[in-house]
């Protein structure tokens, strides 16, 4: 295992008992076996550390979970498959999940609150366009933005079930109850709160889209680090179609598909969909 994965690991075990704040680096080091100077040689800090945690898991979260929604074929069950992968990826990535609902109501750590907003945006887009494909912009006009709401309070609240009260967990009865649950709100819901004004005020400051430069320089990151492979080359012909569009849209999905599961390459995936608006 790789010394920067093997202190990952190790704090997220703490982090997951203790806190981010009652973790010391020199806690974390004898955790892992390793001298302080090994540490800073991986890491410049402990914060530096968090963000890169997070990062690691809510690249996954917040791609598959778009993937999921943007290429759902059977919208009948795309709702349960929805609820299902949320609970399925928080019991995989139980230590992540506990200290990702501690932390948030309790952290002062501005780049850490800064981050976990912009992947909160990033899953609400999701989530949105989940709720008006499924029960049509039209007829959810008014309520969608409460849905939105509604649906994440389902995934904290009935998370917490099994991440702190080890209540068992039976994903496919846990996903019907909730997709019950959200088509009745969805259905007989005649009362909204949350406006798209009020929306708009969660959102400052506005989500920040990466520039074509700055996907290409992550680009050639990534191309530079890799081996010879298929998803290299898909990276290299991708980086193409950004400078001189050559390849039609069914090229591109194939070449997003053959990156999309790469754990160097998911992130530039998740940007290129939105960028090609795929």
């Amino acid at each position: 295992m790789m010394k920067k994965q093997l202190i990952m690991e190790k704090a997220l075990e703490l982090f997951a008992k203790q806190g981010f704040e009652a973790t010391s680096v020199q806690q974390i080091t004898e955790h892992c076996g390793i001298s302080k100077g090994a540490f800073y040689l991986s890491f410049k800090s402990k914060d530096e550390l968090i963000i890169e945690i997070i990062d690691h898991f809510m690249i996954q979260f917040t791609s598959e979970i778009d993937y999921l929604v943007r290429n759902a074929k059977d919208e009948e069950n795309l709702l349960f498959k929805f609820y299902y992968s949320i609970f399925h990826s928080f019991q995989k990535h139980s230590d992540f999940g506990k200290i990702l609902i501690k932390e948030q109501s309790r952290s002062f750590n501005e780049d850490f609150i800064l981050k976990m907003r912009y992947y909160d945006r990033l899953m609400d887009k999701s989530i949105l366009s989940m709720v008006e494909r499924l029960y049509g912009d039209d007829k959810v006009k008014e309520i969608k933005y409460d849905l939105v709401f509604c649906i994440k309070g389902f995934m904290s609240m009935y998370s917490q079930l099994f991440l702190f009260y080890n209540v068992p967990l039976d994903l496919d009865l846990l996903s019907t109850s909730l997709v019950e649950k959200t088509n009745l709100l969805a259905r007989h819901s005649t009362v909204p709160f949350i406006s798209k004004g009020l929306i708009k005020v969660f959102e400052e400051p506005a989500l920040e889209e990466l520039t074509k430069e700055q996907i290409v320089s992550l680009m050639d990151q990534e191309i530079e680090e890799m081996e010879e492979s298929v998803e290299k080359e898909s990276l290299i012909l991708l980086k193409q179609q950004l400078h001189e569009p050559t390849f039609g849209r069914a090229i591109i999905k194939g070449l997003l598909e053959n990156i999309r599961n790469h754990p160097q390459t998911k992130w530039i995936a998740y940007l290129l969909v939105s960028f090609f608006n795929i």
